[in-house]
């Protein structure tokens, strides 16, 4: 079944992460990195909070309007968190991280296959560049997919079904960033790639689903390159052709 496949896939790729040195060493870095920015942008917004809400609405004098006000400062809190959530991942990504993911597909394809298939005709810094471009539509689609599934929360009597829709939307793509590295690596088009995202949605929802677990999840990801790229080369091999009509 393939939700399980993505599940025991994910800690595949976690164990081999952890028994490699070069693998845990990118797999530390990428977790500080992404911490680092999180809480970078979370002060920066934070620190203006009162401002913001001062703009917004002054601070009223009566008591009975008071709680409101309180209400809407703790909403716009939860508007912040988010935003900041969003914010700080997709800079990480564009900025960092895809590089580190990068890197970490690439030792484990050696690792698994011997060698890296490399694009005929294309340099390192090329394929670099390339890659960079890439992360943006890569990054953007789960992002306005999340914004879209909390403004139909918030606008909405749906809320309650999405509080639990959300989270697991947003894992699936966080999954497909991760299975996404190879076929990019191989310059596959972009509307290819989202076409395999889409005819493998319960491996991705399998894969993310550990994703869900509290501290796990922070460890987890920090990997996830590893057990995207493990499957993505087991589908090559059982696939070969593949490559060729994905071109």
């Amino acid at each position: 079944m393939d939700i399980l496949r993505g599940i025991r896939t994910n800690f595949r790729g976690l164990l081999l992460g952890l028994r490699t040195p070069s693998l845990l060493m990118l797999g530390l870095l990428r977790f500080v990195i992404v911490l680092l920015i999180g809480v970078g942008a979370a002060a920066v917004f934070f620190a203006y909070h009162q401002d913001m809400m001062q703009l917004i609405w002054t601070r009223p004098e009566s008591l009975w309007i008071l709680w409101l006000w309180y209400l809407a400062s703790w909403l716009l809190s939860l508007v912040l968190l988010a935003l900041t959530s969003v914010l700080g991942y997709f800079l990480c990504q564009i900025l960092f991280c895809v590089v580190i993911m990068e890197q970490m597909s690439r030792i484990t394809e050696r690792m698994v296959t011997g060698q890296e298939k490399k694009p005929a005709g294309m340099s390192f810094p090329a394929q670099l560049v390339f890659l960079v471009k890439q992360e943006t539509p890569r990054a953007i689609i789960p992002v306005l997919a999340t914004l879209l599934v909390m403004g139909v929360g918030w606008l909405t009597p749906l809320g309650p079904l999405l509080t639990f829709i959300g989270p697991v939307v947003a894992v699936m793509f966080l999954a497909w960033d991760n299975t996404d590295l190879l076929p990019a690596r191989r310059l596959y088009p972009f509307k290819e790639r989202f076409r395999m995202f889409r005819r493998q949605l319960l491996f991705h929802l399998g894969f993310g689903l550990p994703l869900l677990i509290p501290l796990v999840n922070i460890l987890l990801l920090s990997f996830a390159p590893v057990g995207a790229t493990l499957y993505q080369v087991e589908a090559e091999k059982k696939d070969p052709g593949r490559t060729e009509s994905a071109g």
